[in-house]
């Protein structure tokens, strides 16, 4: 299992995340006001400004502060060496 940080410590697992998208859209900020609804929305941006939204396979939001490219670079970093350790034994 691989976790990614979203900032300030806060880990979600690489393996079930869906998607990551920016918060701006009319139906992004629909889907986060149903998670809010249904209790599955978790916000981790601590008091910041939302600038990614975390969809997980599990129906959770998760929002993150962090830009949605800096997710996504962490992932693939991640991913990277991963790929590197693989080729070391």
């Amino acid at each position: 299992m691989r976790l990614v940080n979203i900032g300030f410590g806060n880990l979600v697992s690489a393996n079930r995340m869906i998607a990551i998208v920016s918060p701006e859209s009319a139906p992004i900020k629909r889907i986060i006001q149903d998670a809010k609804e249904r209790g599955t929305l978790i916000d981790a941006t601590h008091g910041r400004r939302t600038r990614a939204v975390i969809i997980t396979d599990s129906d959770h939001i998760i929002l993150s502060y962090l830009q949605s490219e800096t997710v996504a670079n962490r992932i693939s970093d991640e991913n990277a060496v991963d790929d590197e350790e693989d080729t070391d034994e």
